[in-house]
């Protein structure tokens, strides 16, 4: 299985955590030229930007540790150009979901964002 598809395979995976968990999914893999978000979901009223993270075991590392500087801040860019697109200005949240072979952990708040 190509990185695309198996990232896809574990996005459909938290996609269905995260509905089991009561949030409601607008989007999946929104992208623009700076930046993309794999989910984006409200969680209540709160305006979720979820980054899916997998590894198959944590030989390097954790799943969530490769969500790096440059990648929250590309995630970032995307979630203001889509607030802006959407006329959004609800509160925001960025999250991480983490899998590690079947583990599913869920970091609320997982970095933040400053304009």
């Amino acid at each position: 299985m190509d990185k695309r598809k198996r990232g896809t395979a574990y996005e459909v995976i938290a996609t269905r955590y995260l509905e089991k968990q009561g949030l409601k999914i607008l989007e999946v893999n929104y992208r623009i030229r700076q930046g993309e978000v794999d989910i984006i979901a409200l969680d209540g009223d709160i305006l979720v930007f979820i980054e899916v993270k997998y590894r198959k075991n944590t030989d390097f590392g954790q799943p969530w540790e490769a969500v790096s500087i440059t990648k929250q801040r590309r995630i970032c860019r995307a979630a203001s150009h889509y607030c802006y697109q959407k006329h959004e200005d609800r509160q925001v949240r960025y999250d991480v979901i983490s899998i590690c072979k079947e583990e599913i952990e869920w970091f609320k708040d997982a970095f933040y964002h400053q304009n």
